[in-house]
């Protein structure tokens, strides 16, 4: 199996479009994007979440300041989760010769609607008038934009030869940078994301698109999904019931995802999704799955499965006790040749039990080896470190006591380096 990001990069390379592929995310997918992806891609990090406009700029500003690209460069910018084929890809490819040839400022990747959404944003041609170049790219100027309208709405849309916003766009590098301008002047990308906040928390449709002035689009027509809830997920599903499920016979159009060891079994029930994991359990109509944001981000606590560049780590039990102290329970997974960083904790001590594999302890600058079964306890104030020589797997027991402080945080982490070829 392979992620949504896995296969859009993957999509992207087999198209040949490129190889130099950047990542804009937030700072808490870098580690699990630097595991699935390895040295694939670069990575632009927000300092904080601020939507699309301001993720594009930062990442414009690094490839211009950081990757020192010219700014006639050409950038696309596309979301990393439709579910699509090859053609979309090829698309992309006619988008960028359409920059090259200096059509538009902008241009952007027009999907062809199936059905009258209210999901989607549309892009609406100018009648009557569409271009074809010498190399067939075929393409329409802009008229105007329409945001997620309502079905009756979209209906004469449709009329209009609308095409679906599919949030795909292409531009030269220093068109992009002569609006980062517009908000502020930096002399290097640092200083740019250091002043981050001082772009609007705005799309790049409504800051960017909306207001160009020279616009043109690319039909693409072929499978697309965005697969932004689970009802489309689902539909792309080859099993209906995936992980340790039974979904008994008197359901219908209903799905279970479980991720849990812990059996689920489901019967009589209709176009309902089952999801299940660390973080938490979800059981909705399908038809209800575009509404679920609001009522689930109350509900986040700290995340109960991470996957990092080291391995991944879950979360097997958090109890806080009635005298103030607080425990917490991980089994943790190291990747062969990989390690944690050397570090010590002011408000808590840990025990490590080792269960599987083999690897290397440094302890207060004392190296040893470790082996299944092997305990290791961890005092407040010691330095420590661990590498996988095989796939490595240990319980973590981290105990704050009210004396300590009786909260258990990540901040709680002071780090230093370690040089494993035996010099600290």
């Amino acid at each position: 199996m392979e992620s949504m990001l896995q296969r859009v990069v993957r999509q992207a390379a087999e198209a040949g479009l490129t190889q130099n592929i950047t990542l804009a995310t937030n700072a808490s997918q870098l580690d699990i994007i630097t595991n699935q992806l390895g040295e694939k891609v670069s990575i632009v990090t927000e300092p904080v979440r601020r939507n699309t406009f301001p993720a594009i700029a930062l990442a414009a500003s690094y490839l211009s300041m950081k990757k020192h690209c010219s700014d006639d460069e050409v950038v696309v910018i596309m979301p990393c989760d439709p579910y699509t084929e090859a053609e979309y890809f090829h698309v992309i490819g006619r988008m960028v010769r359409c920059v090259e040839a200096r059509v538009a400022d902008l241009v952007l990747m027009g999907i062809t609607p199936t059905y009258p959404s209210a999901k989607y944003g549309y892009v609406v041609p100018r009648p009557n008038v569409q271009h074809m170049e010498t190399q067939a790219v075929d393409y329409y100027d802009v008229a105007r934009f329409t945001e997620k309208p309502t079905v009756a709405v979209a209906e004469e849309l449709l009329k209009e030869n609308a095409f679906w916003n599919g949030g795909v766009f292409a531009f030269r590098l220093g068109y992009m940078m002569d609006i980062v301008r517009r908000y502020f002047c930096a002399e290097s990308f640092e200083e740019t994301r250091a002043r981050y906040d001082e772009f609007p928390k705005i799309s790049f449709d409504y800051e960017v698109a909306e207001k160009a002035q020279s616009v043109a689009v690319v039909p693409f027509v072929g499978e697309w999904k965005d697969l932004g809830t689970w009802n489309t997920l689902t539909d792309e599903l080859s099993q209906h019931a995936i992980g340790n499920a039974v979904i008994g016979p008197k359901c219908e159009n209903t799905h279970v995802i479980n991720e849990l060891q812990h059996p689920i079994f489901v019967d009589g029930l209709k176009d309902v999704v089952v999801a299940a994991c660390p973080d938490g359990i979800l059981v909705c109509a399908k038809k209800e799955t575009e509404n679920i944001k609001a009522y689930v981000e109350p509900l986040a606590t700290r995340p109960m499965y991470e996957e990092r560049r080291w391995g991944n780590y879950r979360v097997l039990d958090d109890t806080r006790y009635p005298d103030g102290s607080h425990s917490l329970t991980k089994s943790i997974t190291l990747m062969p040749g990989k390690h944690i960083s050397y570090q010590r904790h002011h408000c808590r001590t840990e025990v490590w039990t080792i269960v599987g594999g083999e690897g290397v302890l440094v302890l207060n600058g004392q190296v040893r080896s470790v082996h299944p079964g092997d305990v290791v306890s961890i005092p407040q104030e010691t330095w420590h470190a661990i590498r996988a020589n095989t796939q490595l797997t240990f319980i973590e027991v981290q105990f704050c006591s009210h004396e300590q402080g009786g909260q258990l945080t990540e901040e709680d982490i002071e780090r230093t380096e370690w040089d494993w070829n035996g010099r600290s």
